[in-house]
């Protein structure tokens, strides 16, 4: 599929914010709001624009829940790679992501469970029993600082006083 000038950069401004309206959008670029509504519903329709997400800083928020990043090694299955695997893993709900990576491991799943016990039952449950999986190594994670290209974490400024010398 081409993409043109329009369509890159309507792509990049509901990158930064989905919420943006065509009517703004419209503004920034110049353009007319038809044209734009035609450009966001075709790109719609061809599933380059499949989601719009809400990005939330679950730190804030009171609950437990965990996220972990799993490396994966993969003996690949003849006339298929990678994909079949990726693809029986991606059809479980605490799967949040899955990517075929370069490097030391083959595929990089990320997902959420309720708590710690509940990740690591899933990665020896299921994930390490799946046929083609020779390793994982599984990454809990602690605290976000960026996500996205935001930063999530309060900045505060200096309180400490300037000394002079």
């Amino acid at each position: 599929m081409t993409m043109d000038k329009l369509d890159l950069e309507i792509l990049e401004i509901l990158c930064e914010d989905a919420r943006i309206s065509p009517a703004r959008i419209a503004a920034m670029l110049g353009e007319d709001e038809a044209t734009v509504r035609a450009c966001i519903s075709r790109l719609e329709d061809e599933n380059v624009i499949i989601k719009y997400r809400t990005l939330v800083d679950w730190d804030k928020v009171d609950d437990d829940k965990v996220e972990a990043w799993i490396e994966v090694c993969v003996a690949p299955q003849k006339n298929d790679g990678f994909d079949q695997i990726a693809k029986q893993i991606t059809g479980y709900p605490e799967v949040r992501s899955v990517y075929l990576m370069s490097g030391a491991y083959d595929l990089m799943v990320r997902i959420e469970g309720n708590n710690l016990k509940n990740v690591a039952m899933f990665v020896a449950k299921h994930l390490s029993t799946i046929e083609g999986v020779t390793s994982t190594a599984t990454h809990f994670l602690l605290k976000s600082y960026k996500r996205d290209g935001v930063v999530l974490t309060d900045h505060q400024k200096d309180k400490r006083q300037a000394v002079q010398l």
